[in-house]
């Protein structure tokens, strides 16, 4: 069986692999225009996150997992930091901040998970 945190990783991959070739999934739910400079900003957001479930899906258990999932929880926390400023007056920030903000925790919780069992 896989471990949760590789479960994840393979999750955020996907998700965040559709955002790369359709950055619009995201920009209608935050309410961003659609223009070239916010396509290619959700791209990059799409690309680094499947980069890291990427990596959270190959890592070994032990330093290279727990290194993979602190990207992972470090970016969407980050993310909560620096994005609602950037959405405000657009009625969506509660909802961005709340799915980053509930990712990086399923992550987190995915790889104490992991670790308690041995995985």
């Amino acid at each position: 069986m896989p471990s949760l945190t590789s479960l994840v990783g393979a999750a955020t991959a996907a998700g965040s692999a559709a955002l790369v070739v359709a950055p619009r999934i995201f920009l209608g739910p935050a309410r961003l225009a659609d223009t070239a400079d916010t396509r290619a900003l959700v791209r990059a957001m799409g690309a680094r996150d499947t980069g890291i479930g990427l990596a959270m899906m190959a890592a070994p258990s032990g330093r290279a997992r727990r290194l993979a999932t602190a990207a992972r929880v470090l970016s969407d926390w980050t993310d909560v930091a620096t994005l609602p400023p950037a959405l405000a007056g657009r009625g969506a920030a509660g909802r961005v901040v709340g799915f980053a903000s509930a990712w990086g925790a399923l992550s987190l919780a995915a790889l104490l998970a992991d670790e308690r069992a041995g995985r």
